[in-house]
């Protein structure tokens, strides 16, 4: 695993990277990509940005193939739900990006917690035959001031699940608390991983995952692809208390 963690004056300077990245590894798939996406501030973020980074109608689109889009955890909400994390893509995102329409797997409503879990691994294993656990090419990641990424919170034992693909939680320490959740088997399968977090609000969770050795790693800090890049994009603000090397992106 390489790990690169690239630090930008502000959030607006680091949404045109980040759309660059998923076009860059969006072109460099060969063949579908397939892509993971996490909720909260990144949905306007991708919105904002990622359309006009991806080559219009005629230069191929996203390429060639339909994008395979799946999401990094769900809140068990209606789908026009303020919360739902795939109705916010849908309204904001999606529609926009050019190309083929992208293959979008969401969670099917009205579920239970296990149920929707189980029903979601089973869309997950269709659209990746072939493999045990799901390798996508490329996962956008949030981190909460708490260390907890996808719906994976500290100290919670579905850090400890190994055999399941998708997990569900009914006790999530944020509202709502009824969620499924990629579980770190698949984080860890990835090719590519971004992290992206912004804001003074992250800085000191931010030192913890990238300069602790803590013998009990926060859920973020335990996301280490085992043969993939894991990237790490942060905001002046959210890096202001760390000591390890980064790249320094100034404003173009």
């Amino acid at each position: 695993m390489s790990r690169r963690v690239s630090v930008f004056p502000s959030p607006q300077e680091l949404g045109p990277a980040l759309a660059q990245l998923v076009a860059q590894r969006a072109a460099g798939s060969g063949g579908r990509f397939s892509l993971g996406l996490s909720g909260g501030s990144l949905v306007a973020l991708l919105a904002r940005e990622l359309p006009a980074a991806l080559p219009g109608p005629g230069g191929g689109g996203g390429g060639a193939e339909p994008w395979l889009v799946a999401f990094c955890d769900e809140r068990l909400v209606p789908p026009g739900h303020p919360e739902s994390t795939s109705g916010a893509y849908e309204a904001q995102l999606l529609p926009r990006l050019p190309g083929p329409k992208p293959r979008v797997l969401t969670v099917t409503p009205g579920l239970s917690p296990h149920a929707a879990a189980a029903d979601y691994a089973a869309k997950l294993r269709e659209a990746f035959q072939g493999d045990g656990v799901p390798v996508f090419d490329l996962l956008i990641l949030g981190v909460g001031p708490d260390g907890h990424t996808c719906s994976l919170f500290p100290d919670h034992p579905l850090l400890k699940e190994e055999e399941k693909i998708v997990a569900a939680i009914t006790d999530s320490p944020k509202p709502p608390p009824e969620r499924i959740t990629l579980t770190l088997p698949v984080l860890n399968a990835a090719r590519a991983v971004v992290f992206v977090a912004t804001g003074e609000g992250k800085a000191a969770v931010l030192k913890r995952i990238l300069e602790g050795a803590e013998e009990n790693p926060l859920p973020a800090a335990r996301v280490q692809p085992h043969t993939g890049q894991l990237h790490w994009f942060l905001d002046e603000a959210a890096a202001a208390e760390l000591t390890v090397p980064f790249e320094k992106h100034s404003v173009l």
